[in-house]
């Protein structure tokens, strides 16, 4: 019996990292190996990003926050996971903080986007992440959560508070 089947083809040009996958999104960052954050991808990126493996969303802007596209229909449309948890300032406590990591701490190791408009909320809510999951110091946290678009000091407060609450030790 004799197999016809051909080869595929040699791609031309090689799969993107999700970083790059990012474009020119705000901030974009890799926080860690499996984790990228950043400002607020367009529909390109989606694409992009699903092309380069990433498998969850969790995008913490408020539904109400005008955007040029459904975000939700279009990543499950990719089949991606989807999650939205709303940070909305003056509305930040234990129970939000909470539930983002929740989402993190649940798909960790598999390659996530974890974005706002900007960076700037992504920021502060990582820094608890990074300190108890990915044992960094409050430090090195923090500066990483400057490098993926933090700039409020209310956010870097509830970061950081909620991190020096909870840790074991």
């Amino acid at each position: 019996m004799r197999c016809t089947a051909t080869r595929p083809e040699p791609r031309s040009e090689p799969m993107p990292t999700a970083l790059e996958a990012m474009g020119r999104t705000p901030n974009a960052t890799q926080a860690l190996p499996h984790l990228i954050t950043g400002g607020q991808p367009g529909e390109a990126e989606f694409l992009a990003l699903r092309d380069a493996g990433v498998e969850v969303i969790l995008d913490i802007r408020d539904p109400m926050e005008p955007r040029p596209f459904d975000e939700a229909a279009l990543v499950q449309t990719l089949g991606m996971r989807y999650y939205n948890i709303p940070v909305v300032a003056g509305r930040l406590d234990d129970t939000l903080m909470a539930a983002i990591l929740e989402v993190l701490r649940k798909e960790a190791g598999v390659s996530t986007l974890f974005h706002c408009a900007s960076g700037n909320r992504v920021g502060g809510a990582l820094i608890p992440y990074l300190m108890q999951d990915a044992g960094m110091t409050e430090d090195d946290a923090i500066t990483l959560a400057m490098r993926a678009g933090m700039r409020s000091s209310e956010l870097l407060e509830w970061g950081t508070d909620y991190a020096r609450r909870t840790s074991a030790g």
